[in-house]
C-alpha cells in the first residue's frame, strides 16, 4: 500500500545531534515534526534549518512532547497512514524506519516496536535502571497480558487511526509503557523488531 508517514521527533538541548538524525531519515517520509520541550539551545534552529516541522511544548516532559504531535497531525488537512516516533539524541538509526513500518505497510499489524537488543546494542549506550526497567515491566506484561514484548524503546511505527484511537494521556516517560499496555488491552496486533541502538550524541 501507499503510505504517506510522518515522524515525531520529541526533543530537550539536542543542538548536537538533532540535524543527524532528520538528515538520515528516509526522503520518502512526508513530514518530519520535531517537538521542542524546552530546548535552550539551537535545538529548533538546527531542526528547522535540516527540513523539519519545529513544534514547541513549554510543558516539561516526554508524553507532553509526544501529545504535541499528535495534536499537530490531527489538525492537519492531510491525515497518515504511519506515525513514527524515534528520539532526537541519534542513538536509533533513522535508516531503520523503513523495516520498522513494513510489517504495517503490509497490513500484517497496526503497531510495531523497535527492540534494542543485545546483540544489536552498542555497549553503555543503555543505563543499568533502564536496562532493569525494561526487563521488569515486559516481564510484567508478559505475566498478565502473555506479552511478547522485550522492549520499551521510543522508535516505534503505529497506524494513524490506531494512535489516535489509543487516547494517549501520559505526559512523562511513562508514554512508552502506556502505549504499549493500551495495545495489549484493545487486544491490538502488534510485531517487535530488533533495531540498532548506540550511545546518544551530546
Amino acid at each position: 500500500m501507499t503510505s504517506k508517514i510522518k515522524v515525531i521527533i520529541p526533543a530537550f538541548n539536542e543542538e548536537n545531534a538533532i540535524a543527524k538524525v532528520i538528515s538520515e531519515i528516509p526522503h520518502y517520509v512526508d513530514e518530519i515534526i520535531v517537538v521542542s520541550n524546552n530546548s535552550t539551545d539551537r535545538t529548533v534552529e538546527f531542526a528547522q534549518k535540516a527540513g523539519a516541522t519545529v513544534l514547541s511544548e513549554s510543558k516539561k516532559g516526554y508524553g507532553y512532547a509526544c501529545l504535541k504531535g499528535i495534536d499537530y497531525i490531527s489538525k492537519a488537512s492531510q491525515k497518515p497512514s504511519i506515525v513514527v516516533f524515534l528520539d532526537g539524541d541519534f542513538s536509533d538509526y533513522p535508516g531503520d524506519l523503513t523495516q520498522l513500518i513494513a510489517p504495517i505497510q503490509q497490513n500484517t499489524v497496526d503497531f510495531v516496536v523497535g527492540a534494542r537488543s543485545h546483540k544489536l546494542r552498542e555497549a553503555g549506550s543503555m543505563t543499568p535502571q533502564q536496562i532493569f526497567g525494561n526487563w521488569l515491566a515486559t516481564k510484567l506484561m508478559k505475566l498478565f497480558f502473555d506479552s511478547n514484548f522485550t522492549d520499551l524503546g521510543p522508535f516505534r511505527a503505529i497506524k494513524y487511526e490506531t494512535l489516535i484511537a489509543l487516547k494517549m494521556e501520559d505526559k512523562t516517560y511513562g508514554w512508552t509503557v502506556e502505549m504499549q499496555l493500551k495495545i495489549l488491552k484493545n487486544k491490538i496486533s502488534y510485531l517487535e523488531i530488533p533495531v540498532r541502538y548506540k550511545n546518544r550524541i551530546g
